[in-house]
């Protein structure tokens, strides 16, 4: 049995522990072979492979070595001493690369409570779209560059994508729906068919709740029949959107002649923003407003500066 749990242990380079860690490998090398922190296999070939066990190891010495401990201290350290000072430093004032190198470490150990307690302090500290904008984001683009290089399995990006979602559920849940004012606009919200790429969508559904508007979620993989469909029972409405694969590339202005056939002369408009319209010219002004980025399309919509 625990020859087969080892078969699946998932195996790492030097180069993927320096991607995921930001420690170069000249120096992972040096703390390896002066300090023994990690204890790395080797091939055949002679090539270093490296275990889940020492790349926990490399985040927590590079984690303690940014607040100031020595590497030859760090080597002294007991295992429960090394755990009880992550979690003290996880709760404090951090600069952005410890935090994303607590992140990287619950995100490595499935550790929900770690996550929280650095991402629910930042939001009781700066509040969520500050949280979100400068850490989450940053954050999520890492995993984005650890998951082209498969320095990460399916199942961590999934455990820290479903974490950041419960966040944001939780605190829009705190905004009641009867709290916009008697003339909010409406915003409805919505991806195209085949994106699923939500998280973005789930802020900007806070952001336009906690400044006033009324918002009508729709989420994933909407036709753009039911686009239609809210429009005849509502009315004029403000349709946004993040284009993130989909619809493809070469589809992009198909689609907006789809929605220009349905919606001219109905008074509704559509702000979207996303990687695929990045740069990209509004195709009819007046009705389509893109944005480069999320905190653009805030900004529009807020009548106080994000914190």
């Amino acid at each position: 049995m625990a020859e087969d749990i080892k078969d699946f242990m998932q195996e790492f380079s030097i180069k993927d522990l320096e991607n995921y860690t930001g420690v170069k490998a000249h120096t992972i090398r040096i703390w390896e072979q002066r300090y023994g922190l990690l204890k790395p296999t080797r091939t055949d070939s002679n090539i270093r492979k490296y275990s889940d066990k020492e790349l926990k190891t490399l985040l927590n010495v590079s984690l303690l070595n940014q607040r100031g401990h020595k590497i030859s201290e760090i080597a002294r350290m007991p295992e429960s001493k090394i755990s009880e000072l992550i979690e003290e430093y996880s709760i404090s004032g951090q600069n952005d690369d410890t935090i994303m190198a607590t992140l990287k470490l619950a995100m490595l150990n499935f550790d929900e409570k770690l996550f929280c307690s650095v991402v629910d302090l930042r939001i009781a500290t700066n509040g969520l779209e500050h949280t979100y904008l400068n850490i989450l984001v940053p954050f999520l683009r890492e995993i984005g560059v650890l998951w082209m290089s498969s320095s990460i399995c399916p199942a961590q990006e999934h455990f820290i994508s479903n974490l950041i979602r419960q966040k944001l559920y939780a605190q829009t849940n705190r905004i009641l729906p009867d709290e916009s004012s008697p003339s909010a606009e409406t915003f409805v919200l919505f991806l195209p068919e085949m994106e699923f790429h939500e998280i973005s969508m789930l802020m900007l559904n806070f952001s336009l709740r906690s400044r006033g508007h009324r918002t009508i979620y729709l989420g994933q993989s909407v036709p753009l029949e039911d686009l239609h469909q809210v429009f005849l029972r509502v009315g004029p409405v403000k349709f946004v959107s993040i284009f993130t694969t989909h619809p493809n590339q070469i589809l992009i202005d198909s689609y907006f002649s789809k929605l220009r056939d349905h919606f001219q002369n109905t008074g509704c408009s559509f702000y979207i923003s996303g990687p695929l319209v990045k740069g990209k010219k509004s195709p009819e002004i007046g009705m389509f407003y893109l944005y480069d980025d999320l905190s653009q399309f805030i900004r529009e919509f807020t009548p106080s500066p994000i914190n």
